[in-house]
């Protein structure tokens, strides 16, 4: 995955809220824009709008997917070739859509076992999740690395986030959904080994 993007009615508050509970660095851009950075590795931006979470795959040509995601061209940030996803990292993203098919030809995945893997690099490697229904993330879901769900937990009630679906084992690990004062609903991953967490195992 080359970047995530949040797009939100008040990106002020909304990238403050992430900051508080992930440990992001806050640089503000040009535009009211800002970014969200964790040591020297883009975790995401946050711009005006109301589109939620879109994820921006690396690849040639850039175009536009559906379910408000995309491709651009450039370095890819986050993945399962980088290196172990450290706290408030994007670890992990699946989509809500029993179009497979669809993904796999565009991002030249393979669908199997409910994910799809990659063979970009020679070795394969589990790249994105699938489920057939909505789920509570919907579309494009987007994981965050985090050191204690629970504790990851207990911040966003205390900055007027809420609390979506409490901590909870999954297979990719503890999991926990949350969602921004503004939107931004996303999940939390506890100390995932790698991309996707115990999902590379698939």
């Amino acid at each position: 995955m080359r970047r995530l993007e949040l797009s939100v009615a008040d990106p002020e508050l909304s990238v403050d809220f992430f900051a508080g509970v992930l440990g992001w660095t806050v640089i503000a851009e040009p535009g009211g824009s800002f970014s969200g950075w964790v040591g020297d590795r883009l975790a995401a931006q946050v711009v005006a709008g109301d589109a939620g979470w879109r994820v921006v795959f690396g690849g040639a040509g850039p175009r536009e997917l559906e379910l408000n995601s995309s491709v651009d061209s450039g370095r890819v940030l986050h993945g399962p070739w980088a290196p172990v996803p450290r706290h408030g990292e994007p670890c992990w993203v699946e989509v809500a859509s029993p179009e497979a098919g669809y993904w796999a030809r565009e991002l030249g995945w393979v669908a199997s076992g409910g994910v799809f893997s990659s063979l970009r690099h020679g070795d394969p490697r589990v790249v994105a999740g699938m489920s057939s229904g909505d789920g509570l993330l919907g579309g494009w879901g987007v994981f965050f690395a985090v050191d204690d769900v629970a504790a990851a937990c207990g911040r966003v009630s205390e900055m007027d986030g809420e609390v979506v679906a409490p901590p909870s084992s999954s297979a990719a690990g503890v999991v926990a959904v949350v969602s921004g004062p503004k939107g931004g609903r996303c999940a939390f991953l506890e100390r995932p080994a790698g991309w996707g967490g115990a999902r590379q195992g698939a």
